[in-house]
């Protein structure tokens, strides 16, 4: 598993490794997103859906479970499950019009979703490190490499 840490010093520098990032993302891939409260999760997303093309305001779902937004070649889904208590007792449609092909999708809170979300292409951990500053630790699981979501990134 390769993993890359980096400090970034306020929200703009956060969203800018989120922007980073997102362009190594494909149709298919879900990136998990741990953080505690505040810690910039919803930034860093934000800063990964606008180099995907989304123009309007990327705000948190955590009242709404899941937003969707339209961006330049792919749909980028954006999920919080903070609220609620595992995946297994939820309708096992809950989170089909966001994962899957067509769509990039960043989850928040990911542990409650721990054994039925797909494999993830990046795990995306943020931590306070004192005022804006955040300490980013990203892992790529060896297996992202190839995607089953990605038949091109999967033959190369």
């Amino acid at each position: 598993m390769a993993v890359r840490i980096v400090q970034t010093v306020d929200p703009t520098a956060t969203e800018a490794l989120g922007a980073e990032l997102a362009a190594g993302l494909s149709a298919g891939d879900v990136v998990l997103v741990h953080g505690e409260l505040g810690a910039g999760k919803t930034t860093f997303v934000r800063g990964a859906a606008r180099a995907l093309g989304v123009c309007g305001p990327v705000t948190s779902p955590t009242f709404s479970i899941g937003h969707r937004y339209r961006g330049t070649s792919v749909t980028v889904s954006h999920l919080d499950l903070y609220r609620l208590n595992g995946l297994r007792h939820e309708d096992p449609e809950l989170l089909e019009d966001y994962l899957g092909a067509g769509r990039i999708a960043f989850v928040e809170w990911p542990e409650a979703g721990t054994g039925e979300l797909p494999d993830a292409r990046l795990h995306v951990t943020l931590t306070h490190a004192g005022a804006d500053r955040r300490r980013i630790e990203v892992r790529e699981p060896t297996f992202a490499t190839a995607a089953p979501s990605d038949p091109e990134r999967a033959s190369k």
